[in-house]
């Protein structure tokens, strides 16, 4: 009965103490520890060597040198510019037929600009006059001209298009597409009226004396009168 106790208070003793690890154990964590402990800053070391981001993209530009295809020299200065706007509004019949069977009326919105400028390229040495002394200029030059009505496309458009029926037929089985060539034709011509009716040619007048008699000044010429022909009728 006694050894019987005995056995059990060494049993309850034994619950009480915590269970021993085998060598065999620790020496696993230990060399887990020492491998951790050399891997960290290796892994350290690795991370500062990485990029800041390692999956970026790279750009790499192949494009070849921009090359010089010719150098012109203008003879032209364009002293204003004026935008102008019309409407046209074309109708075609068709004789005898009515409008709902073959016709087609248009509407196109069409943008253009022109420029007014002055040629220097026919100029001689003797369209400057200077004084005795060099304080005084006369410059005599021709006319200002307008340039070609130049059409923005993308400022451009049809505002309305209504079609008979055998032309709406004739669009939806044929293969050409609307030509609209004429209608820009029509506002091209109507824009440069316009611009021939403005004051683009005394606005030119007026920016080319400024110009030249601001050059003439910073050259040592106090008094710079600019002459101008008589208006030219022609568009450049």
């Amino acid at each position: 009965m006694p050894a019987l106790l005995q056995d059990f208070r060494r049993t309850d003793a034994d619950a009480d103490r915590p269970p021993r690890r085998s060598r065999r154990g620790r020496g696993k964590l230990v060399a887990a520890g020492v491998g951790l402990a050399v891997l960290v800053p290796a892994g350290l070391q690795f991370a500062d060597w990485l990029p800041d981001n390692p999956f970026g993209q790279d750009v790499v530009d192949r494009s070849t040198t921009p090359l010089l295809l010719a150098l012109e020299d203008l003879h032209e200065y364009h002293a204003a510019s004026g935008t102008f706007q019309v409407v046209v509004d074309r109708e075609v019949d068709t004789r005898y037929v009515p409008a709902a069977i073959s016709g087609e009326r248009v509407q196109l919105l069409a943008t253009g600009t022109a420029d007014a400028y002055v040629d220097f390229a026919a100029l001689d040495a003797g369209a400057v006059t200077l004084s005795a002394d060099g304080t005084a200029a006369t410059i005599e030059l021709p006319a200002p001209r307008l340039d070609e009505v130049r059409i923005d496309q993308q400022e451009s458009r049809v505002l309305d298009r209504d079609r008979g029926l055998f032309d709406r037929i004739g669009d939806a089985v044929g293969d050409d597409p609307v030509d609209d060539s004429a209608l820009y034709a029509v506002a091209e011509d109507r824009l440069t009226a316009a611009a021939a009716q403005s004051d683009l040619r005394e606005r030119a007048e007026t920016n080319t004396r400024v110009m030249l008699t601001g050059l003439a000044q910073s050259l040592g010429v106090d008094e710079v009168e600019v002459r101008f022909d008589e208006t030219a009728d022609s568009t450049g």
